[in-house]
């Protein structure tokens, strides 16, 4: 009897609800934990922790260490990629979601600048770079738990539930603040109220110990996937999975990170920068002008759009196993330029026209998103998955999330106050993508078994 066949009839087998579940509850998590932390960049920490005469110098501050972890991301998936490639996928992400629990526990109980001076936003960066850190493990852990447990012909479906991650933990983190904020009520609302200010951003902080909890006790049931148990068995393990990768899959890093491209820039102008630009007064005596809603009101517009993230990334899934990654994501894309062309059009089109604007964009978001849990794990062979599709997503964090903030203010700048300039930049960085995926083979059809068949054969180091 051959390995491959003794090694399946061996193996424990992961429930189906609990696949679904341990990949879905922990990028849940890690995402509510960056959205508490994006929300509290527009709303607090420019006011707690990087004060300033003028609101854009401040603003840009808080941006600069929100865009840390993103900088911090790439080595976490390197560091965590390792252990995940040589020791399974099990322990490695219980340990990026205990991380992240920690750092963000952390932020909420961080003394502000009022207090310790400078101590504070350095405190502060040193935990955003800990969520980096995690957040840089976490989504590859995730999309492998999903896709080696997924059913022949859904790979893509089974890869949606971790991306599902992303609108689940906007609803959660924007949820929360929005009951706090209603609970202490501002009479300006550009501003947060003396309370919110005071200790009411603390408790999103605070509440993701109890949802790092729940994280930990599903994912602790988890046994390791019979893909990685096979190439354990075979022998064909990497001791150096980040030498390997880089010696024989160099192409399909390349590749993935500039596929994930369009998707991360267009995440953060959606999330941070939409939520920016929705809630600058119309004609501010100092700063940028925007549309000039209230807090709660701009939120829940997000948040109807958010709705639709999540619908059309669970949707993408079933498309992508039919029609094939490459071309549902080339469609997608395609789409995604076009909508960059036309952001002024309908912001200047009132309520109707804003509501439509977050929607049509959270659409594409979830359309783009949700292929990306099945793709990016399918370019890389089963020794080095963790490691590649970890890097491939999170170096794009760099390039696509964390220079967008900056950007889009440059942009936005540059527009004298009109958004257009930073629609032109999410349909070039569309545009890059859309080049990418052309350069791409289609994987629906491929074993996750034979992925390094594929591409040129690798040489196993030596396991000590």
């Amino acid at each position: 009897m051959s390995v491959t066949s003794t090694t399946a009839a061996s193996a424990p087998a992961n429930p189906r609800s609990r696949v679904i579940f341990a990949s879905l509850i922990g990028t849940t998590i890690e995402f509510y934990d960056f959205y508490v932390y994006a929300t509290a960049a527009v709303l607090v920490f420019p006011h707690l922790f990087f004060p300033s005469e003028d609101p854009t110098t401040s603003l840009l501050a808080s941006f600069a260490v929100f865009g840390a972890a993103m900088v911090a991301r790439p080595l976490g998936s390197i560091v965590f990629g390792h252990l995940g490639d040589r020791h399974g996928r099990k322990a490695t992400l219980v340990g990026a979601l205990l991380t992240m629990g920690i750092a963000t526990f952390l932020i909420g109980v961080l003394p502000t600048y009022a207090v310790v001076g400078w101590i504070a936003p350095l405190l502060l960066v040193i935990l955003r770079i800990g969520q980096g850190f995690a957040l840089g493990g976490e989504w590859s852990g995730a999309a492998l738990v999903a896709t080696e447990n997924a059913p022949a012909g859904k790979r893509a479906w089974y890869g949606t539930f971790p991306q599902l991650g992303a609108p689940l933990g906007f609803i959660l983190a924007n949820g929360l603040f929005l009951i706090i904020a209603a609970l202490l009520p501002s009479s300006d609302p550009s501003m947060p109220s003396e309370a919110f200010l005071d200790w009411g951003w603390r408790i999103p902080f605070l509440f993701s110990a109890v949802m790092v909890i729940v994280g930990l006790w599903v994912r602790l049931r988890l046994v390791e996937s019979a893909v990685f148990s096979r190439s354990k068995e075979a022998g064909t393990l990497q001791r150096l999975p980040l030498v390997a990768v880089f010696r024989s899959n160099w192409r399909e890093l390349l590749l993935g990170t500039f596929i994930m491209l369009a998707t991360y820039v267009l995440f953060y102008l959606m999330t941070t920068f939409s939520l920016s630009y929705g809630r600058a007064p119309i004609a501010p005596e100092s700063g940028l002008p925007g549309l000039g809603y209230d807090y709660t009101s701009f939120v829940l517009m997000m948040i109807v759009g958010v709705v639709f993230f999540g619908i059309f990334t669970l949707v993408s899934g079933p498309w992508a196993d039919r029609f094939g990654r490459r071309r549902t994501l080339i469609v997608v894309t395609v789409a995604i330029i076009v909508f960059g062309l036309v952001w002024v059009p309908f912001l200047a089109a009132g309520f109707v026209g804003v509501q439509v604007w977050l929607i049509v964009g959270f659409i594409l978001m979830g359309a783009t998103f949700g292929p990306m849990g099945a793709l990016l794990p399918e370019l890389f062979p089963t020794s080095v998955r963790y490691t590649g599709s970890g890097i491939s997503y999170n170096v794009a964090s760099i390039i696509g999330a964390a220079l967008a903030p900056f950007v889009a203010v440059a942009l936005w700048t540059a527009g004298g106050g009109s958004p257009f300039w930073v629609g032109v930049y999410l349909s070039g960085a569309a545009t890059l993508t859309l080049i990418a995926l052309l350069l791409t083979r289609e994987t629906k059809d491929i074993s996750l078994d034979e992925v390094g068949e594929k591409a040129p054969a690798q040489e196993p180091l030596p396991l000590p």
